[in-house]
Formats: structure tokens, sequence, C-alpha cells
């Protein structure tokens, strides 16, 4: 009964039952594949992870990791003379960086790097899905960790086992570094366009500033530029680098790590774009090129161990990304004075030459052209400056110019009046001038230009008018009305002027030639040549400790000298080919008077001259010759320099400082170069010296040197056969800043550009030189 009762449910219940067990195998056997799975999967990872981390690079390469950094040479007011590097990096602490700089960059790049350990999965898992959604890979996701790894220990290859190493290696470097040193590294490691590595380098090649003055509409500037610094440059894509400095905005906003208002101010702050400059150019360039090869010289591996300084690198790999501060003893306005006046002075000398022809000569097409592609601007002209234009008439009394952009000029007869045709027989000063523009230019001649001053008519006090000169304004040019213009000529001939603070050693002016980007060569330093009637006075000083005096007589006659040794026959005569007889000795040297000078040398000995040449600082051997009186004997204008300093100095030599201290990036002095004197003559011999040298410029050869207010001393002049007179003066001792300068200005045409005439005599340029010290005016003769 009871089993009739329950038959049919018990039928309906077992295939249920059977139901719910084959669910429950299925579950079971599910988890078990998952499990399996995962152990497997588990395992195949740690396999993967295993095979990444067996070759994985050393992670105390980062720890022992220099940042290159440039190297920076500072003149004597601190301004910057140059910068040397490989990377122009500045590295700096997060202290030094505007709050706003590590901020932004963490915005854009990886705002979850405080809280990671080097790896952000949901940054992963973003970029995967957003590349999924386009249907390319465009979105990294990698952490400012993986970043730096990358750019340090691994390579930009894009592969899934340099990702799995770069993971390993951001973990581990997580738990090497705290998350400060890190982001160090990487904001001054970090590219970011136009040769800048780093932010503060960025913020001086962007924004003129150091990164410590940077807006927070700045920062949003270059911590946008990591993605792509060149579609992202301010300066060749501005608009494109405001777009990204938005986005960089609102991700900051967005992560409230700035208010609404701080966002507003941002976007709306104008951006003005401008760089840093890194040196100062222009005649500088002579002087950094000097101190650039002094510093590659001085280090050498030996001296490197020797200094205790860890590195890998010496000479110029050194130099380059040592991050050294270099001080040197160069004075911005003497050297800019000094730079000016040799131009000045090589242009008038080779214009004294005459007028070698155009640049070029351009057929009808070739003028259309050039008229089209030269984008000139009044500025252009601007400090004397000179540019190219092209004669398009020429008549009786002017040539008429094109100089591009709708802009001409005009050259009258007057501003071309030198042009003569070379003729070395016919002396500059006997030479007709040019009455007749057309013996000079033709139409379709490629010419240089340079402004023509200003003349101006002023009423004085009392009523009178005087006429005077100002500089060209470009300001007050006007398309319609053509620009007067003087012909110029590059010169062939070359000159160096040295500048030495006798009391210091101090090199506070260098110039190694016309222009520096023609060559490199500095002739002040690395040439050598005879110093001829420059080498007198040591002659002289020589003859003041055997028993001369300034009152002595030497005799000014034809002079014959027999070398006992070869016998060969050697007769001196004076620059003019003639004598003057019996002269007192001060006069002797005040006229330059060779055979008098070369008489003195054979009284006092060869061998004297060339104690008290070596004692003066003179670095050359001396052979055993009488000719050596006369300066047969080569020596560098700045070497020849030194010497005289001892003159100026009480008799107290000095060692020229061009390098005066190089200090390491912690602030560790590498060097440093004290003054250094020693006795040379003694100060009653300077003294003689000094009076005897100060009556060229009065009463003899050095007469066009002389300056009204100013205390000149100069060497005898005019010079012995293939050699140059030089100048040296100085501001009165009693000047707190008196200076001592030697000017050599040597000619050397015919080895700069082959083929080039070679003037019939030895000149010296013009150069008139206003120093830096008040009311020191330095001329060099002009020769005539």
């Amino acid at each position: 009964m009871l089993s009739s009762l329950y038959a049919g449910p018990k039928k309906r219940y077992r295939p249920a039952m059977k139901i719910r067990l084959s669910l429950k195998k299925c579950a079971l056997w599910f988890m078990g594949i998952i499990i399996v799975c995962g152990l497997l999967g588990s395992g195949a990872v740690v396999m993967l992870f295993y095979w990444a981390s067996r070759d994985l690079p050393d992670l105390n390469r980062i720890a022992e990791y220099k940042q290159p950094q440039a190297t920076v040479v500072l003149a004597r007011d601190g301004s910057t003379l140059g910068t040397l590097y490989h990377e122009k990096r500045f590295v700096i602490g997060l202290k030094d960086m505007s709050r706003y700089l590590p901020m932004s960059f963490l915005a854009a790049e990886d705002d979850a790097f405080y809280r990671h350990m080097g790896i952000d999965p949901v940054a992963i898992m973003r970029a995967a899905i957003n590349n999924f959604r386009k249907g390319r890979q465009g979105e990294g996701g990698s952490t400012i960790t993986q970043q730096l790894i990358k750019q340090l220990l691994l390579t930009s290859e894009r592969s899934y086992a340099r990702k799995m190493k770069e993971a390993i290696l951001a973990y581990q470097l997580e738990k090497n570094f705290t998350k400060d040193q890190i982001l160090t590294i990487y904001l001054n490691q970090i590219y970011l366009g136009e040769h800048a590595f780093g932010v503060e380098s960025a913020a001086r090649t962007y924004f003129g500033k150091h990164a410590a003055d940077i807006t927070l509409a700045e920062s949003a500037v270059i911590a946008g530029l990591p993605k792509a610094p060149s579609s992202y440059n301010p300066f060749r894509r501005p608009e494109e680098a405001k777009n990204r400095q938005m986005y960089v905005l609102g991700r900051l906003r967005d992560l409230k790590w700035i208010t609404q208002a701080e966002y507003d101010q941002a976007a709306a702050e104008p951006l003005v774009y401008w760089s840093m400059p890194e040196g100062m150019g222009g005649a500088a360039q002579w002087y950094l090129e000097e101190a650039r090869r002094l510093l590659v010289e001085f280090f050498t591996e030996s001296n490197l161990r020797a200094l205790g300084v860890d590195t890998t690198k010496s000479g110029a790999d050194y130099v380059y990304e040592a991050g050294l501060t270099v001080r040197t003893a160069m004075d911005p306005a003497h050297q800019n004075a000094a730079g000016a006046a040799l131009r000045r002075g090589l242009e008038e000398l080779d214009k004294r030459q005459g007028w070698r022809g155009p640049v070029e000569q351009l057929d009808p097409a070739k003028q259309k052209e050039f008229i089209a592609k030269n984008a000139f601007s009044p500025l252009d002209l601007a400090g004397g400056d000179w540019v190219k234009g092209l004669v398009t008439a020429v008549d009786g009394k002017d040539v008429r110019v094109a100089l591009g952009q709708g802009y001409t000029g005009i050259i009258p007869v007057s501003a071309m009046s030198w042009a003569r045709k070379p003729n070395p027989k016919v002396a500059a000063a006997n030479a007709p001038a040019i009455k007749d523009p057309r013996q000079v230019a033709a139409p379709g001649d490629v010419i240089w230009v340079s402004a023509e001053e200003t003349a101006i008519t002023e009423t004085t006090a009392k009523g009178r008018k005087e006429q005077k000169t100002v500089p060209f304004d470009p300001a007050t040019v006007k398309k319609n009305t053509p620009i007067t213009l003087r012909l110029q000529q590059e010169p062939l001939v070359q000159g160096a002027i040295a500048s030495v603070e006798p009391q210091s050693g101090d090199v506070v002016a260098l110039i190694g030639g016309y222009q520096f980007g023609d060559s490199h060569f500095n002739r002040a330093t690395q040439a050598r040549r005879q110093p001829g009637s420059s080498f007198k006075p040591v002659v002289y000083s020589t003859a003041m400790d055997f028993g001369f005096t300034p009152a002595s007589t030497v005799l000014d006659a034809p002079f014959v000298y027999v070398n006992p040794y070869t016998n060969e026959v050697w007769r001196p005569s004076n620059y003019e080919h003639n004598y003057k007889g019996e002269l007192p000795l001060h006069t002797a040297l005040a006229l330059s008077r060779n055979t008098c000078t070369v008489r003195v040398a054979q009284q006092v000995g060869v061998a004297n001259i060339v104690q008290r040449a070596k004692a003066l600082g003179l670095e050359p051997h001396f052979p055993q010759e009488l000719a050596i009186s006369l300066g047969a004997v080569a020596v560098s204008p700045l070497n020849l320099t030194q010497a005289y300093a001892a003159f100026a100095n009480q008799g107290l030599g000095v060692r020229p400082r061009i390098i005066t201290s190089i200090n390491d990036p912690q602030g560790r002095v590498l060097y440093k170069q004290e003054v250094e004197h020693w006795q040379a003559v003694s100060p009653q011999n300077a003294y003689i010296m000094d009076t005897l040298l100060k009556e060229v410029v009065n009463a003899g050869t050095g007469g066009r040197a002389k300056i009204e207010a100013a205390s000149l001393r100069a060497k005898p002049a005019p010079p012995t056969t293939s050699t140059m007179p030089g100048l040296w003066a100085f501001h009165p001792t009693s000047s707190p800043a008196s200076t001592w300068v030697t000017i050599r200005c040597r000619v050397w045409a015919a080895w700069n550009r082959a083929g080039a005439p070679q003037p019939p005599y030895s000149a010296t340029t013009a150069v008139k030189w206003k120093t830096a010290i008040p009311r020191t005016i330095l001329s060099c003769p002009r020769a005539s």
C-alpha cells in the first residue's frame, strides 16, 4: 500500500537527482580544468619570466650611470662664454624645479606613479582596450619607471620579450630606488626636442628660463613634448604645442591637482618662445675655442687619475659630458672691442690694396632668382653688418643695388673711392681715387655692401652748427627710398690680437683672425712668426744691465758681420736704407734703427740677450746668432705679449691665464691657476724700458698711436723684412683697472688663400681699439 503510494513520486525524483549529480560533476571537472589551466598558465608565465630574466641588463648600471651634462664656460664677469656638449643637459634636483613641472609630467605620462610598483596593470588594460578599438597599436601604457628602463637599459624594439624584460626591471628598480630618485633621473634624462635633454635644458631652450622659474602654462607645454618632440615643437608647430598643452592642463584639472581657476589662468597665459643664449658668439668664439682646446689637452687619462676622477672617458668626451664649470679670464668688453677693431683694421688694409672684383657675375635668369630668394630686412644692416646686393644699374655718379624684398640701395662714388685696380707698384697713398663707378661695377654683379652712417647738423649751445654722424637706423628705412650704402670687400689678410693684464696675467682678449667661421686656426696662440723689431726692447733691456744708459751713444752706419764658423756675410740695413750716424740710445730705439740694435747686441753678447728673453718668458729655442737681435726667431703673439708685461709690472714676469679654474658638477675644484710672478728684470730696468718705449709713441715710429689723455708705449717700427710691427699700451698704472696690451697684427694673405697677391711691403692693420678701460684707446700704426 505504502509502496504503491510512493511509486509515482519516486520515479519523478530519480532523474532530477541524476541531473544534479551531472551538474556537480561538470562543475568539478570545470573547476579542475580551470585550476589545471591556471597552474599551467602560471607555470608558463613563470617560465616566460624566467626565460626573459636570464639575460637581463645589470640594474647597477643605473646606479653607476652618470648622465652626460653640458660643460659651461664662463667669462670673467660670470656671463656665459659658451657651452660644450654632446647632449645639452643640465642635471638638477626636484627642489630646483618649479613645482608644476613634475606634476605636469605625472599628469601626462603616469598619474599613478606614486602608487604602483613599476607596472600599472590598469593603464596596460586601458591601453590594450583602446588599441583593440582603434585596430592598431598606438597607446603604450608604460609607466615612467618603464620608460626610464627602456631609455637606459633596453632598446626601443617593439616586442613582447622586451616588454617582459622592461616590467621585470621596472619592478626591481622600484625596490632599489625611491620614487623621487626615479622621477629625478627621468626628468633629467628625457629628450624634449631641439637638442634639449631634461627639463632644465628644455626650459632654457623654449622659454629662456631656468626650470625653477617655469609657470604652470609653460610646464604643461614641456610636459607635452615626450610623446612626440618634433610634432609638438613650439617653434615649428605652435598650434599643435598649444593643443597638447591644453590636454596636459585638462589632465591636471581632472585629477584635481589644480583648481579650475588655475586651469583658466594657465590656458589664457600668452606663450612667448625664445631660447637662452648658449654663448656669446662673434669674436668670443676665438676665446671659447682656445679654452676648449686647453681643456681637451688637460683632461688626459693620467691627469684624471691624478685628480681622483672616476671615469672611463678622457679628452673631448670627458669635457663634453662632465658638466664642468670653467671660468676664464676673458673680459667681454675687451674681447668685443678687440674683435671689432681687428676686423675694421684688416678691412681697411685690404682696401688699400685695391678692388678685386665682385663676388660673382649673374646672368639675367639668375639675377631674378637671386632677388626672389634674398630675404633681406633692414635689420640685416644694423650694427655695421654686411649683406650681398645685386647691381642693377651703374652711371657716372653712383651704383644702384637691389637688396631683395623690394628694398634697394645706392652707392655714391665717394663710398667706393678706394676701389682702384690692384697695382703692387703703387702705394695706396699715391693712387688716384675712383671717380667713375663704371670702373668698379657692372649690372649683374653681386657685391658686399654695408649701410652708410647718416650725417646730421646740430646746433650747439652757443648757436654754432656742427656736422655729426649717427649710426644707420633700420627703423627709418622705406621700400620706396634707396638706402645709402658703402662698397665692401672681404679681406684676404689675417691678423691677431692678444691683451694681457700685467698684474694678474689674465688674458682679457684673444682674437685669432678676421672671422672665426672661416678658420679655427688661432693666430694669437698657434701661429709662430718672427717678431722682428718687436724683439728690440729685449736687446735694449739687456743693455741697461751691461753698462748702457739711455744717453749712451750708438752708431747708425752700415754693418757687416762675418760668421766665424761658416764665413757667411751678413749685412743688416735699416728699413729706409739710410743712416743717421751717431745717435743716443733712446733715439735709436724710438726710431727703430736696425744697425744700432745689432751693434748693441754684439757688445752685450747674444748669450746674455737669450738669457734675458728666457727671463721675460719667451718660449722658443734661440740660436746663438746675432740675427736674433732683429727678431729672427719665431714666437706667438701671446708669448710676446707676456714678455712685454714685465716692463709694466715693476719687472715682474707673469704667466698668462686663460682658464682660471675648473669645477665639477658637485663644486669640487679640479684645477685652479693662481697668479704666478717672478722677477724677470729689476724694477729699475723696467722703469727705464717703460720710459724708453713711451718715447716710441711720443717722438718715434709709433707716433700714429698717440692718443691724448692716454699713456701709451709702443715697440719700435717700421719692421724688418718679413715681419710686422705691433703695439703694446697700457692705461696709467695708478688706475685700479690698469691694463697692459700687446697687439700683434700679422698679414698672411698668401697663406690663407692660394694665389692671393702679397702686398709689396710688410704692413700693419689699422687697428683702433677702445678698450673697456675708461679713456684708453689703442691704435696700431697704419701702413702707407
